[in-house]
């Protein structure tokens, strides 16, 4: 057990330009080599958060992800965000994706943004990995996700820490932070945040104000609004162990089933 150093890229998004999208990024987490344990990257990452899955969705064996793994093995580093994905027989997903060297792990939305029609679009995910990560053990969701606490529930403490990757709008920006403060407090786990910046081709204003924090509540990093930023910061897992040691909630937790 030790330290995990975590990267957020905060940063706006080419509406509907993977090419563009994927250069940019690319020159962010460059400067990261060496220096960084897992980077994070914001929903939709190379498409913004777009609804036109016909041109735009790839499976898991096309260019976006296969463009991820290299950056991964060339960095040595693990990368975490969300593309939009589909399957042999076009079911459309918001699938999360934290990718480290040949290891791959997946995680299709499971709460669509109605208000934004996704849930006329994609499928929604029923099932989620916890990744293993350099002795940490690690679990991802997508922006909208962060409103249900039930589903992001961490049972018997089999997640160290929760990632969510976002296209959170401006209009509701206070939310968002208190929303990551309290699935970090409930879930004795550390939180990470990462959302865009800049507007979208819905004309939807994003902030960023990405946010790490620790498992009392405590933040540990706050992007600044409305700027593009690439932060490193160091998690500490033994000190999450002896807090959960020392103050056991998770012990007390009421057992529950998803159907």
């Amino acid at each position: 057990m030790g330290e995990l150093r975590i990267s957020i890229v905060q940063s706006d998004i080419r509406w509907e330009d993977k090419e563009r999208n994927l250069e940019h990024f690319h020159s962010l987490i460059s400067p990261l080599k060496g220096n960084s344990n897992l980077v994070v990257f914001p929903e939709t990452f190379s498409t913004g958060f777009s609804m036109n899955v016909l041109p735009l969705a790839e499976t898991n064996n096309d260019k976006t992800i296969r463009t991820i793994q290299e950056w991964s093995e060339e960095l040595n580093i693990a990368i975490a965000g969300s593309f939009m994905a589909k399957d042999d027989e076009n079911n459309y997903y918001n699938r999360g994706f934290f990718v480290a060297g040949k290891e791959k792990y997946f995680y299709d939305k499971r709460h669509l943004f109605r208000m934004g029609e996704e849930n006329n679009i994609f499928t929604p995910g029923t099932d989620y990995p916890i990744i293993s990560y350099q002795g940490w053990n690690i679990r991802l969701t997508i922006c909208y996700d962060l409103r249900f606490p039930v589903w992001s529930r961490n049972k018997q403490n089999e997640y160290d820490l929760l990632l969510n990757v976002s296209n959170w709008p401006k209009a509701r920006a206070g939310v968002w932070e208190t929303l990551l403060s309290a699935r970090a407090i409930e879930n004795a786990a550390y939180v990470c945040g990462v959302n865009r910046i800049g507007n979208d081709g819905h004309g939807l204003a994003h902030q960023g104000d990405s946010l790490i924090v620790d498992y009392k509540g405590n933040l540990l990093f706050r992007a600044e609004t409305n700027k593009e930023s690439v932060h490193t910061e160091p998690l500490d897992k033994n000190a999450l162990v002896e807090f959960r040691n020392k103050f056991p909630v998770w012990k007390d937790a009421d057992n529950f089933d998803i159907m």
